[in-house]
């Protein structure tokens, strides 16, 4: 498989030294910890099998959240510590796209940009979800950013997980939405959209945003998630630590360019397009996000300062329906509820012999 740290490998020289000097700090340590991933660089551990006396080395990640290879554990380990916070409701998946107009504007203010952009998309959804009219409570929002689109172009939107309900004022009373409505996507588009211009005038009133953006209809799509935990985890798995592109979408490689398959929108068909080195390395650098910056947050009933809302909240909901997901046995680590990945103390099988068991021997110091 082709990945892209074998990208990096042919391209970045020639790109570092075409626009090193210019780069940010978070993409120029993008690309050192791409190249240093699962090699010896980082270090690592020597396997033995018990068996057949192979030996395997098993190098460390980087952790890079820009990395296509390191974030299957993490996500996991995510999961299990939200899994505990989900209510046991119906949910809706909110997105929110930015127009072309402001997109230039994102792009060279990343940190408050998308600070502004995430904000005013909550705060629209539960300003709206408030009404009587809708669904006259609190509801939860869980936001999360993307920028790009299946063939790496600069795409800003916001991804919203949605609780299908909310709590009143005093957080005594569950008011559910209806079962596929939340929010008008009209209204909320209209209200995303001056919420958005509020809070970049209040936030940096020294840039000069696009008046034709103000002006044209935003594209806001609102739709039924699903039921449960499990509507919670395949949308958290999906959207929480997604990279630009996978290595498994990386199809051909010369000393020119690379070749990617993408899903066309409108037929929903598969295709491949072929991008020079350096504009590939380009796209893919432009999603690199500013080192600190959450791309991931948390607002109304799921926000920090309402935790004890939100826990009465799963009490009325789990009196008002038997629970029907399994609980862990006694013994039995809660993780292997959602995957099927061996325990990291469990032994593995050696893929040579597939008989005996990899049995660690040491530690390998990085290089």
């Amino acid at each position: 498989m082709i990945e892209v740290a074998d990208v990096f490998r042919r391209f970045a020289p020639d790109y570092l030294a075409a626009h090193g000097a210019s780069m940010l700090p978070s993409h120029q340590r993008a690309i050192t910890d791409i190249l240093a991933c699962r090699t010896e660089a980082l270090g690592g551990h020597l396997w033995r099998c018990d068996e057949c006396s192979a030996e395997r080395f098993s190098y460390h990640s980087c952790k890079n959240r820009s990395c296509p290879k390191c974030h299957a554990d993490q996500t996991e380990r995510w999961l299990h510590a939200r899994r505990a916070e989900m209510l046991p409701s119906r949910y809706f998946h909110v997105t929110v796209t930015v127009p072309e107009e402001l997109r230039e504007v994102l792009r060279a203010n990343q940190r408050d940009g998308y600070a502004v952009l995430m904000k005013a998309a909550a705060e629209a959804i539960i300003e709206l979800a408030r009404d009587p009219r809708h669904v006259g409570g609190t509801v939860g929002v869980l936001a999360v950013l993307h920028t790009w689109t299946q063939q790496l172009a600069f795409h800003p939107h916001v991804h919203c997980l949605v609780t299908g309900g909310g709590v009143c004022d005093d957080g005594l009373l569950w008011h559910p939405a209806r079962k596929d409505f939340l929010v008008p996507a009209k209204a909320l588009a209209k209200l995303v959209r001056g919420k958005l211009r509020a809070g970049f005038a209040a936030r940096r009133p020294d840039l000069v945003l696009p008046e034709a953006a103000w002006s044209k209809p935003w594209v806001v799509h609102c739709t039924a998630w699903g039921e449960g935990e499990q509507a919670v985890l395949e949308y958290l798995a999906r959207y929480v630590f997604r990279v630009a592109i996978t290595n498994a979408r990386i199809v051909g490689l010369d000393d020119q360019a690379v070749t990617i398959r993408h899903k066309h929108r409108k037929s929903n068909r598969w295709r491949t397009s072929r991008i020079p080195g350096h504009e590939f390395m380009r796209r893919f650098l432009q999603h690199v996000l500013p080192k600190g910056l959450h791309k991931v947050r948390y607002f109304g009933l799921w926000h920090p300062a309402r935790r004890e809302q939100a826990a009465r909240a799963r009490l009325l909901l789990q009196l008002d329906r038997p629970a029907t997901a399994r609980h862990a046995e006694p013994g039995e680590d809660a993780a292997d509820l959602v995957s099927n990945r061996m325990r990291p103390d469990e032994p593995r099988t050696c893929p040579c012999c597939r008989q005996g068991h990899l049995v660690r021997i040491r530690r390998l110091s990085p290089k």
